[in-house]
């Protein structure tokens, strides 16, 4: 398969939609002598910060030296932006290559009756992913769960530790709707005896854990409880935070820019404190370093100055509180706000919760099925009519909005990380290879 085929065969799986469940994963992974098998691992689930805790493991990991593997969902420009090995993207040549394997294996698979249906596109990625690891000889990875947990496609792993950031209501349509159901689907990735550090606040979605981590014997660690404490200070654009665990005082700014960043920090600072003791030494000041370290595109991040240009895949409820609150902290005027939104979100709430803070709010569109119409949100955000315009190509969404804020201004660029992969299409933003 060259390139071009490699792609499509890839993009053409998106028509076997989402599909939960371990069998298909399971058994064409037991044709390839089950790779996850090959290497340790852990394993981030959660409703935000998945990726960001993901980025700041992978840090601190290759800066003990140890080869990383790091599988995250979703990319923003290219698929084989989910793949990294040693800090490296997979290349587009061993992307083509495993993908013509796979294919191969699925079809005789299926000849022989072996699989139920066609695997997935995040299924055959995640198949992928793990035959790399192995081939690279990676020292650990840390696999980022797509959605859920129970029965996502990476819960084929028994790793390390299990980590859960928090839980709010997201995709709601395949976990249910209330944050005791969204627990119970996260939790699903406990394993027997696996270590399991949780960062959730919500008392019905901690109950639903320690349930499934008792019934696993599973010990949980809270990264945040009366013991575990973190506290911080806004200073000269950024934040500085202590972060107690155990017996250990951590003082650190995080590389992603935001108050919500601390709290990804210190989850990730408990799991690295938890492969310390079950696993082997990790220091304390190359952990501190990971953090300060660690960058993730799509969060925060500055991709232009005059006006400053700012891209955050925000897409929920508990988003748009996080990046309000910079909004807050950080933004001496209101910014020009360029959004678009999946359909499927709570449009409403997140329209509350942003579009006060903005001078303009320019909605516009991408080219995605689930992709609500600017019409749309404009019609859902009412009361904010005054200050919305609307604008279906993103590029001249993009220039009105710099021309609107002005050099000394600031542009967000949010509402879905689909968006932040358009707009790093058009130029707004350089993808980079490397996790740091």
């Amino acid at each position: 398969m060259n390139l071009v085929q490699c792609r499509s065969y890839i993009q053409d799986l998106q028509q076997f939609g989402i599909k939960l469940g371990l069998e298909n994963v399971t058994n064409v992974l037991a044709s390839f002598d089950h790779p996850q098998r090959s290497f340790p691992s852990v394993h981030v689930a959660g409703t935000n910060g998945k990726g960001s805790v993901c980025a700041m493991l992978a840090e601190i990991l290759s800066l003990h030296g140890l080869r990383v593997g790091l599988y995250t969902s979703p990319h923003l420009v290219r698929v084989e932006e989910r793949i990294r090995a040693g800090g490296e993207e997979i290349s587009a040549r061993d992307f083509c290559r495993l993908t013509a394997v796979i294919k191969g294996r699925i079809d005789r698979l299926l000849a022989r009756k072996k699989l139920e249906a066609h695997p997935t596109f995040f299924e055959v990625l995640t198949i992928l992913a793990l035959l790399y690891f192995r081939e690279k000889k990676v020292d650990i990875a840390v696999l980022e769960v797509g959605m859920g947990g129970r029965f996502d496609a990476t819960n084929v792993v028994t790793p390390l530790v299990s980590v859960i950031t928090n839980i709010s209501k997201d995709h709601q349509e395949y976990l249910g709707k209330k944050i005791g159901q969204i627990a119970f689907e996260k939790a699903g990735i406990i394993k027997p005896g696996v270590p399991v550090v949780c960062g959730a606040e919500s008392k019905t979605a901690l109950g639903v854990i320690r349930r499934h981590a008792g019934e696993k014997e599973a010990p949980l660690f809270l990264a945040l409880d009366r013991e575990n404490r973190l506290t911080g200070e806004k200073k000269k654009g950024c934040y500085i935070f202590e972060y107690s665990f155990g017996d250990e005082m951590f003082r650190f700014s995080p590389g992603l820019l935001g108050a919500h960043q601390g709290r990804n920090a210190a989850i990730a600072i408990a799991a690295a404190s938890v492969l310390n003791w079950v696993w082997k030494p990790l220091e304390k000041k190359k952990i501190i370093r990971g953090i300060g370290q660690a960058r993730w595109e799509g969060r925060l991040e500055s991709v232009s100055r005059n006006p400053l240009i700012l891209l955050d895949g925000a897409h929920n409820e508990a988003g748009a509180v996080a990046l309000a609150r910079y909004i807050t902290d950080f933004c001496p005027e209101p910014p020009v706000i360029v959004l678009a939104i999946m359909k499927d979100k709570a449009i409403k709430r997140v329209s509350r919760i942003l579009f006060p803070l903005g001078k303009k709010v320019i909605l516009t569109s991408i080219p995605y099925p689930r992709a609500a119409p600017a019409e749309e949100v404009s019609r859902l955000a009412r009361p904010f009519r005054d200050k919305i315009i609307l604008e279906a190509s993103l590029k001249k969404a993009v220039d009105i909005a710099r021309a609107e804020a002005g050099r000394r201004g600031t542009v967000l660029i949010t509402g879905s990380l689909f968006l932040v992969g358009e707009a790093k299409k058009i130029g707004i933003g350089v993808s980079r290879s490397k996790t740091r």
